[in-house]
């Protein structure tokens, strides 16, 4: 079943700014909010399609690539990396307010853990890789959650104590004259919390380098500068936060036959003069192998031909590219005596370089020359 568009979830359209985005998920997750409608499963179900077009639309990378390639953006074939898992089932009514205001307003709670890095892998593809798709295994170092104290960074037995300082809130108010301000709690750093007992393995940060093998599947009609996104593929968060994405971004090698533009292939298909001349059917190549293109007589040199569907087919629809073939007429070499014979004899037959029945471009521009020569001469 097709996924709906996440502007038409928030009822906004691709234009509307951040915050226009963020009060109308305020607006429908009131609305629709689990805790307001026990035991309503629609709307439970409507609630996770509001997060998770409001998680989407208000991370600025998340949206561009949503806005290029729509839902295929987010699907990499296996559930540890599908878009779904980057979202919670449920939220309370101040994760509602804390999203919408937490930038403008204080709200006196205890500061979150902090989320992993984004990170980004380079990856090289072929011309036929990109056209055809292809799943790749790539290698990549990062932080990773400790499998020991599973993240907290406390030793096994021991718990993180509430920071003294802030009292756990993360936040310390300091009294300035009329005036009270709210700033991060040194101690802490703004955890709320002090781990007395570090876990070994990881020294109490929570997270262990390493290096991970992972399947990236990259869809048929990729191109240069686009982006993969893995879900949670990132180094691991901070005291068990969550942890960042993975973006791949795509370069495709040149080739040493076509140039590709957006979905169409371009090629350069040399021909003989007497071809050009005279007619004929020739083989070209495409990515799927070979094709007959039938040359028309007197081809001049540049002629553009088009193949139907021999191109490239989009990331984003089923709709397919052509390719372009450009004629050159190459100017014969190493001729023996009879062949340069023949060519005198035919350029004789041809009224010389300024031919008037078989030359008419060359006709054209000496005529041309003739009357800039004789409009100077008037002057």
């Amino acid at each position: 079943m097709a996924k709906k568009d996440y502007y038409q979830i928030l009822g906004v359209n691709n234009s509307s700014e951040e915050r226009d985005i963020k009060k109308a998920y305020k607006r429908l997750a009131m609305k629709y909010h689990p805790d307001r409608n026990q035991g309503d499963k629609s709307a439970e179900k409507k609630f996770k399609e509001i997060k998770e077009a409001y998680e989407i639309l208000t991370d600025s990378k998340k949206r561009a690539a949503y806005d290029q390639y729509g839902h295929a953006a987010f699907e990499q074939g296996n559930s540890s990396n599908t878009f779904h898992h980057s979202f919670s089932t449920t939220a309370d009514f101040g994760d509602i307010f804390g999203d919408v205001f937490g930038d403008i307003f204080g709200n006196g709670r205890k500061q979150r853990a902090r989320q992993g890095s984004d990170l980004r892998y380079d990856m090289e593809l072929t011309l036929e890789e990109a056209v055809r798709g292809i799943t790749k295994k790539i290698k990549i170092p990062s932080l990773q959650k400790c499998n020991i104290c599973h993240g907290s960074g406390s030793k096994l037995g021991s718990l993180a104590q509430n920071c003294p300082s802030c009292r756990g809130k993360g936040q310390i108010h300091i009294r300035k004259g009329f005036f009270t301000v709210q700033q991060t709690c040194s101690t802490c750093q703004g955890s709320g919390s002090i781990i007395k007992s570090p876990c070994h393995h990881c020294r109490g940060t929570g997270r262990i380098e390493k290096e991970k093998i992972l399947s990236v599947k990259i869809p048929s009609g990729i191109d240069t500068n686009d982006q993969i996104r893995l879900n949670n593929e990132g180094e691991a968060g901070s005291n068990g936060a969550s942890s960042g994405d993975l973006y791949v971004q795509i370069t495709v090698k040149k080739h040493p036959i076509f140039e590709r533009e957006a979905n169409n292939l371009y090629c350069e298909v040399p021909i003989n003069f007497s071809m050009a001349a005279l007619g004929g059917e020739i083989e070209v190549p495409t990515l799927d192998g070979r094709v007959k293109l039938k040359i028309p007589n007197e081809t001049q040199s540049g002629k553009l031909f088009r193949i139907r569907g021999r191109g490239v087919k989009s990331v984003r629809s089923s709709s397919q590219g052509d390719l372009l073939c450009r004629v050159v007429v190459e100017t014969p070499v190493n001729l023996n005596a009879q062949q340069k014979n023949l060519l005198y004899k035919l350029g004789e037959s041809l009224g010389g370089f300024k031919g008037e029945r078989n030359s008419p471009k060359s006709k054209r521009f000496f005529d041309g020359v003739k009357r800039f020569f004789d409009d100077l001469r008037g002057y």
